[in-house]
């Protein structure tokens, strides 16, 4: 891989660790995020153009689909963004990886919530308090209130394995 593929990659990685955090914190996937990812995505497939068509191929029919389930209230929107952007820059291998490493984490994220049911309500966390017990705190009352996943998270997963299974 040369060295425009490898920073790209690198870039790409950064992003999604930055999406992660911020889809804990708040529950959106900024626009800017996702064309950036996809701007990337391109860039680090210049090596052939038959490569780029078939990730814009696949990327609009997955967007497809995905908005279906988006209109049907399955999934959120800024999920449908990231996930086609990601797609963008991948092989149908690696859109293929993306989904199934997302579904995994998703899993996992999905259950880790169900744990933190059962978990004591925690009291405010004061200032000073750890991360830890601030992101515990804040997580358990979005569950009082019924919140989404941060499904961002799971997603980001399964985008920086894909970009980690392509080589650097």
């Amino acid at each position: 891989m040369n060295w425009i593929a490898s920073t790209t990659s690198c870039l790409e990685i950064a992003l999604l660790f930055y999406v992660a955090t911020i889809d804990i914190a708040t529950r959106l996937i900024r626009n800017e995020v996702c064309l950036a990812l996809a701007f990337l995505g391109i860039v680090g497939q210049m090596a052939g153009p038959m490569q780029i068509g078939q990730s814009l191929v696949v990327a609009a029919i997955l967007f497809l689909v995905l908005f279906v389930t988006y209109q049907r209230g399955m999934i959120g929107g800024g999920d449908v963004k990231l996930l086609v952007a990601l797609a963008i820059g991948l092989p149908l291998a690696g859109v293929i990886e993306l989904l199934t490493v997302t579904a995994l984490a998703g899993g996992a994220l999905a259950a880790v919530h169900l744990m933190m049911r059962r978990l004591p309500y925690p009291r405010m966390a004061p200032a000073g308090s750890s991360l830890a017990r601030r992101v515990y705190a804040v997580e358990r009352w979005r569950h009082l209130r019924h919140a989404p996943l941060p499904y961002g998270v799971a997603i980001a997963c399964g985008g920086i394995w894909a970009i980690l299974s392509k080589g650097f």
